[in-house]
């Protein structure tokens, strides 16, 4: 997961020359409305890379912001998400919601993503109504150059900046470190609306994720993706911690703790520039030869 990707039939004519922006992706995940505990989203406009499989992260916005207007009153504090099948290019996103309880405090529920009528993703969502502090304490925010001082991402996007860390080309296999990456974000706007802050924060969260492991061996990077290697993530959860507001830079820091089998580990925290911690999260991702069967799918749609 490196650039974001998508797009409805009426934009593909616009595919390829319409750049991609915060605002279209704070309008992707506003989903609308469609029935009883059901919504629906578009999938965006095609990624510089003319990937034809839409963010798994996306998706995850999207429900995100689903059981914020299904629970209203309530808080989103913590999102599962299984990817078990890519959202392509095109047709609409369908957002079925399923609560499993809700209270006076708190309520779950489980949002199942489906496009032609065939589930892709599943994401179980926890919300609460924040009280008061009985204890507090947080993770420090890591001692890391300003992001003044990081490095251009070369991820575009109307709207956002990227900057890494010690790391120049972050998909490059000769890029080799300890397997660690962090990130400065900065957006503007920052949405007001606590459901699409929570949701653009999780989006971030699956990009980084393998090249962190990657950097770790030498000869191996995310430029090899979908070509040589098949990569994709495959679990990711996201907890947000009150309060959640941020105004200037966020810091993601990604940590590989393992891999292998095929598979690695991730965890991360999200920072805000004056050291709060709003967000941690996990992912498990698949790191796997190019299967001889995949060279028949066309590399922009190979998930």
């Amino acid at each position: 997961m490196t650039t974001p990707s998508g797009t409805t039939h009426a934009e593909t004519t616009h595919a390829e020359t319409a750049p991609w922006t915060l605002a279209d992706l704070l309008d992707i995940f506003d989903v609308q409305p469609d029935g009883t505990d059901r919504f629906t989203g578009r999938t965006g406009i095609v990624g510089a890379d003319e990937r034809q499989v839409v963010e798994g992260t996306q998706v995850l916005g999207q429900a995100i912001v689903a059981v914020a207007k299904r629970f209203p009153g309530k808080s989103v504090r913590a999102v599962s998400a299984v990817f078990s099948r890519a959202v392509l290019v095109g047709p609409p996103v369908e957002l079925s919601i399923d609560v499993i309880a809700e209270g006076r405090t708190t309520a779950t529920a489980v949002v199942s993503a489906s496009q032609n009528g065939r589930r892709a993703i599943t994401v179980t969502v926890f919300t609460d109504v924040p009280s008061d502090d009985v204890i507090r304490h947080q993770l420090p925010r890591p001692a890391v150059t300003a992001p003044a001082d990081a490095h251009d991402a070369g991820m575009p996007m109307v709207g956002r900046q990227v900057r890494l860390v010690d790391v120049v080309d972050v998909n490059s296999p000769d890029e080799v470190g300890p397997p660690e990456l962090h990130a400065w974000l900065h957006y503007d706007p920052v949405p007001e609306r606590d459901d699409l802050a929570k949701a653009l924060v999780a989006y971030f969260t699956g990009h980084l994720g393998i090249s962190t492991t990657m950097r770790a061996h030498e000869g191996i990077g995310t430029s090899q993706a979908h070509l040589t290697v098949s990569t994709a993530p495959m679990t990711i959860g996201v907890s947000f911690h009150e309060p959640f507001s941020w105004t200037d830079w966020l810091l993601y820091t990604h940590d590989s703790t393992q891999v292998g089998a095929g598979m690695s580990y991730v965890r991360g925290t999200v920072h805000t520039e004056d050291g709060e911690l709003i967000a941690s999260f996990t992912q498990d991702a698949m790191i796997r030869p190019l299967r001889t069967t995949d060279t028949s799918i066309d590399a922009a749609a190979r998930l």
